[in-house]
């Protein structure tokens, strides 16, 4: 999104400011992992330009180390990298878990029983009749539901009793109600 809109900004300067959108989005943190991919990487945040010219907490009390004193203060970054990087997947995880939830809410779970009359919609979805054009079926049938399958998947037949090859989401049926115009 940055990316896209710095283009839109100056879409014949692209290069340059394509270098300090990458820089920005490595350097901020990210709302799944709640770290930035700098810090995920190498265990610590950038030292940014400003705090080298301002002489930052952070690059004073760096300036005052001893080199072994550095030294194991980075070996202790390096080993606290593991447990932010667990922490990282686990709040990558609980965001997952968090977005399923809210997507679950607006899920109508549809549920047949065997034998029962169901629709199923033309796939693929948005394919149109030429001949009809917006005025194309949406759903064809009628089918009957032959057996469940696990993960809300029915395996349908014809009236005839020709078996589908494969199972069918239940998202894509609908029940059946017969039309008096065309079924009589």
């Amino acid at each position: 999104m940055l990316i896209k809109r710095k283009i839109d900004e100056q879409p014949r300067r692209w290069h340059v400011s394509l270098n300090q959108s990458l820089w920005v989005y490595q350097m901020a943190c990210h709302g799944s992992t709640k770290f930035s991919p700098y810090q995920l990487v190498y265990g610590h945040d950038a030292v940014l330009p400003w705090e080298i010219d301002t002489g930052s907490r952070r690059m004073a009390f760096q300036e005052n180390l001893k080199a072994n004193d550095y030294k194991s203060l980075m070996i202790d970054n390096l080993e606290d990298l593991n447990c932010h990087r667990l922490c990282a997947l686990e709040n990558i995880e609980a965001n997952k878990i968090r977005i399923a939830r809210h997507y679950d809410k607006k899920v109508k779970r549809k549920e047949f029983q065997q034998g029962e009359h169901v629709s199923k919609v033309v796939l693929p979805i948005g394919s149109k009749d030429n001949k009809y054009g917006k005025w194309s079926t949406n759903w064809e049938g009628p089918y009957r539901v032959n057996r469940y399958v696990l993960g809300n998947a029915y395996i349908l037949e014809t009236l005839e009793g020709e078996n589908f090859p494969k199972a069918l989401n239940g998202k894509y049926l609908k029940k059946y109600y017969p039309n008096i115009w065309v079924d009589a």
